[in-house]
């Protein structure tokens, strides 16, 4: 039979793995003859770099690509929780831990910590968790996350959260909104709904008991709370607005279809930029201005139709348009088959498929795809091509089916579900 889980074997070889990668990403850049710097840096004007305190460099041309971190609510008590980068950090492996956000993140950590053998509690402050996917098909991950066991509570967020060893009976909610009968939001930015920007992250002072109250009147103590309430843009602190460099509300970096900062040898691509917040789109826009400032090559790179995946338990494919999305641009045809898989069916498990197609009624054109199942995230691979080429539904039917598989739906649809 299989052996038990070992979390600290486990944790070993995940940051082994990570120190195998740098090294071989320093070693690409030391073949390229990139100068690494292992130090802060800030920008003294448009073409000097300040490194760490006493050295700084000059530049023609300047990239930034500083990425994102995770940012912690703005209230109290949001320091005893965790981050998405603390949780490969434990020591030990929970037992029990309370998720609050709703976004791919919490999910993927939420079904993660599941399958670990974790007791996952989650709370979402909507009405339903992914915003900003298809209807339909977040529906149905979140069915398949309860299934799997996950506790998981729409319209919910925290009142109050403490110690465990703090608390004492009767005790109130003290120094927040919740005290004077306002429970506390969190947009999917991390913000605080009735409040200002969010914290970043941190020192987490989590490590003990945390009990919390629920705005659904809930009480529980978890061995950790994690916050997957949003990310933020790594922009503070660069210098770039005493450059003229714009940032948005949330502190992104604005540049144009180019990359470009409001600066002209300043550029900026990746998270910094939260335009997509995928690393191949990071990597596309990395070529992009290689091929824009040292190739005398203007290139834009395509943000439209971007495949990309949910990776919880089933996973979520998708690329192009939502079905709601589609249907406010214009008339759609809406092709949707959910079932149980055979090999789901042959071993009396409960899970379900969905297989959906969103076509334009107008020129035929498959508007988008959706898929929730196992792999996903390979599925929606291909099905990309297709889309971004402009394929019609009629390509999709004059292509012979792979029998017996999940996505051989994808090509047997023959009737609308509905118009729209």
């Amino acid at each position: 039979g299989c052996g038990a889980f070992d979390w600290k074997s486990f944790r070993s070889k995940l940051h082994g793995e990570l120190d195998r990668l740098e090294e071989v990403y320093r070693k690409l850049l030391g073949n390229s003859d990139v100068r690494i710097f292992d130090a802060r840096a800030t920008l003294d004007d448009a073409n000097t770099i300040r490194i760490g305190q006493d050295e700084t460099v000059t530049a023609k041309t300047i990239l930034i690509a500083t990425g994102g971190h995770p940012v912690r609510p703005d209230t109290p008590s949001a320091d005893l929780g965790l981050v998405s980068n603390d949780i490969f950090l434990l020591e030990d492996l929970p037992k029990s831990i309370l998720i609050v956000g709703g976004g791919y993140i919490a999910c993927e950590f939420a079904c993660i910590l599941n399958g670990l053998g974790v007791e996952v509690t989650q709370y979402y402050r909507g009405a339903q968790i992914l915003r900003g996917f298809d209807d339909e098909a977040r529906g149905l991950i979140a069915e398949m996350m309860r299934e799997r066991g996950i506790d998981l509570h729409m319209g919910t967020n925290i009142v109050e959260m403490k110690p465990e060893s703090e608390r004492t009976e009767g005790s109130q909610p003290t120094q927040s909104d919740a005290a004077m009968g306002m429970p506390i939001g969190f947009d999917d930015s991390g913000s605080k709904s009735l409040g200002d920007n969010p914290k970043s992250d941190t020192k987490s002072k989590a490590g003990q008991p945390i009990w919390v109250k629920a705005t659904n009147g809930n009480e529980q103590v978890f061995d950790h709370v994690f916050f997957a309430t949003g990310r933020a843009p790594n922009s503070h602190g660069l210098g770039l607005e005493e450059l003229g460099i714009s940032l948005n509300r949330r502190g992104a970096i604005e540049v144009d279809e180019f990359s470009k900062t409001a600066v002209d040898n300043i550029h900026a691509i990746g998270d910094v930029t939260d335009r997509i917040q995928l690393t191949p789109v990071a990597i596309r826009e990395g070529m992009a201005f290689t091929e824009t400032v040292y190739n005398d090559n203007p290139t834009a790179v395509d943000h439209k139709l971007v495949p990309s995946a949910v990776f919880t338990q089933p996973e979520l494919g998708t690329v192009g348009l939502t079905e709601e999305q589609a249907r406010e641009n214009e008339e759609i045809e809406v092709y949707c088959t959910s079932f149980r898989p055979m090999k789901s069916a042959f071993a009396g498990k409960a899970d379900r498929v969905l297989m959906k197609l969103i076509v334009s009624k107008e020129n035929r054109k498959v508007l988008g795809c959706h898929i929730v199942a196992p792999e996903a995230g390979e599925l929606i691979q291909m099905v990309g091509i297709a889309v971004k080429a402009g394929l019609t539904k009629e390509d999709f039917d004059r292509t012979v089916a792979v029998h017996p598989t999940m996505s051989e739906e994808l090509v047997t649809m023959k009737s609308p579900v509905r118009m729209a």
